[in-house]
């Protein structure tokens, strides 16, 4: 086989890949494309598109706990658990439909259907015999699921998001082992779909929450609905005739409960391990290379870092961004173009959803940010009480001297459009003055933003 070279090599077909590979073509027809594995990003195949599909039908049939209240006369939906499965799948496989139609449109001469891994910084060697020189390379390998050794010993009954996805039907009963945001969201999930559900977290956490009472709020808002031990400790499985056994502690207490299966919501490593990287000149930290955010340019070379395999901010808008920053810059090395990241906006789709806008309360600990804090409680908030979804609390975070806006945790109804509103302020860098000049309707759930940002400004006035 002829060996290539290139200008630019991608490595990856996810969001950040894709966009990389759209960004390089501004600068070169030279470009490599390089897969191998399947076409189609994590969030359309494994991630938020399908965990959004199985979300939607337990909120639609958890509504019906409200149906006395509303003076409403019914009965809760049964769950045919293979039609909602049939449906997640079905239109999951819609997703990765568009995902792989605009690859298919991509030029034939680009694409590459292999494995790659580093022979040096400018060759990699690829899984079909061929070598392929780059003048620069951009790694977009994505994450993959961790799993913790003592899970191994579930065997079979050992499950991920990636594997519910792509089951038939629902299992009778499941514990989730991990209290991160897909731990969170499938949960509950479940939990409302009829399935015997237990959350498994540590030391009283929930990932992404840093404000101890948006913490506290949250944990006990969870542990009203579903079963969630948030401080089990000494976590063990055994894989049982039936289904799969995990034994606990909890309070220095021991239990044992038996589930069908476990599924491990335990966080994602990039996928790092098949690239041999350590025959690069790059500075390696627990084997990813240590790089620039601004221009996801990995130390001075030629070698970008965009999407999840970065081990930053694994999440698609993020992804999307940095696959644009390394595609462009990759394409014009070495005039390299340094960007203002995107303010932090993140958001678990649970009921309440939590989010967070700009920097979290330990953003502004740990860097000794003096601030001030605006609150806002969603239990009597007018519209949120009207709809019978009134649970939530807001803390803003603004500073004292300028009056900006500085970021905010929260839990509460809807929250995934307040977020956006906050983030959008904070990137615009609004005073809490100019946010309060903003129309607000009446009524409406913003008002309750508005009820924090007033707080903030008389925290401000007074300090």
């Amino acid at each position: 086989m002829t060996d290539l070279k290139v200008d630019v090599a991608i490595i990856g077909t996810g969001t950040a890949g894709m966009n990389a590979y759209k960004a390089a073509r501004k600068h070169t027809d030279s470009v490599a494309l390089i897969e191998g594995d399947q076409y189609g990003t994590t969030c359309a195949r494994l991630g938020c598109m399908p965990s959004k599909l199985l979300i939607a039908p337990a909120e639609a049939r958890h509504r019906a706990h409200t149906y006395e209240e509303f003076g409403l006369k019914g009965s809760m939906p049964d769950v045919d658990s293979k039609a909602v499965m049939k449906r997640v799948k079905y239109e999951r496989d819609r997703f990765v439909g568009f995902v792989k139609k605009a690859v298919d449109n991509y030029d034939p001469k680009h694409k590459i259907k292999a494995f790659a891994s580093f022979k040096d910084d400018h060759t990699l060697e690829l899984s079909d015999g061929r070598t392929l020189t780059a003048k620069s390379i951009v790694i977009a390998t994505g994450s993959h699921t961790h799993i913790p050794e003592f899970l191994n010993e579930a065997g079979d009954r050992l499950i991920t998001n990636e594997d519910l996805f792509y089951m038939n039907d629902l299992p009778k009963s499941v514990a989730v082992i991990g209290a991160g945001v897909i731990g969170i969201e499938l949960a509950q999930a479940l939990h409302r779909l009829d399935v015997r559900t237990h959350l498994f977290g540590r030391n009283n956490k929930i990932s992404a929450i840093s404000d101890p009472k948006i913490l506290a709020y949250a944990l006990k808002t969870f542990k009203e609905e579903m079963t969630f031990t948030s401080n089990s400790e000494n976590l063990s499985v055994s894989k049982t005739k039936n289904g799969v056994t995990v034994s606990y502690e909890c309070d220095g207490k021991k239990h044992e409960e038996e589930f069908d299966y476990v599924l491990a919501a335990t966080g994602r490593r990039p996928n790092v391990e098949k690239l041999c990287l350590d025959k690069t000149s790059l500075v390696l930290e627990k084997g990813v290379p240590l790089y620039n955010p601004e221009t996801m340019q990995a130390g001075q070379s030629h070698i970008f870092m965009a999407g999840d395999v970065n081990d930053h901010l694994p999440i698609l808008h993020e992804a999307s961004f940095e696959g644009r920053v390394a595609g462009d810059n990759a394409g014009r090395y070495p005039n390299i173009k340094e960007v203002k990241r995107l303010t932090y906006l993140g958001i678990f789709f649970s009921d309440p959803q939590i989010a967070t806008a700009g920097q979290s309360y330990q953003d502004l600990v740990t860097h000794n940010t003096h601030f001030e804090t605006g609150y806002a409680d969603f239990e009597d908030q007018g519209r949120s009480r009207v709809m019978l979804v009134n649970k939530g609390l807001m803390h803003i975070y603004g500073c004292p001297k300028s009056r900006e806006i500085l970021g905010a945790e929260m839990m509460g109804p809807h929250h995934e459009h307040l977020a956006h509103l906050l983030a959008w302020a904070i990137q615009s860098e609004f005073t809490v003055d100019k946010a309060l000049e903003m129309p607000f309707y009446h009524p409406v759930i913003e008002e309750g933003l508005r009820t924090a940002l007033r707080d903030l400004k008389g925290n401000i006035d007074k300090a």
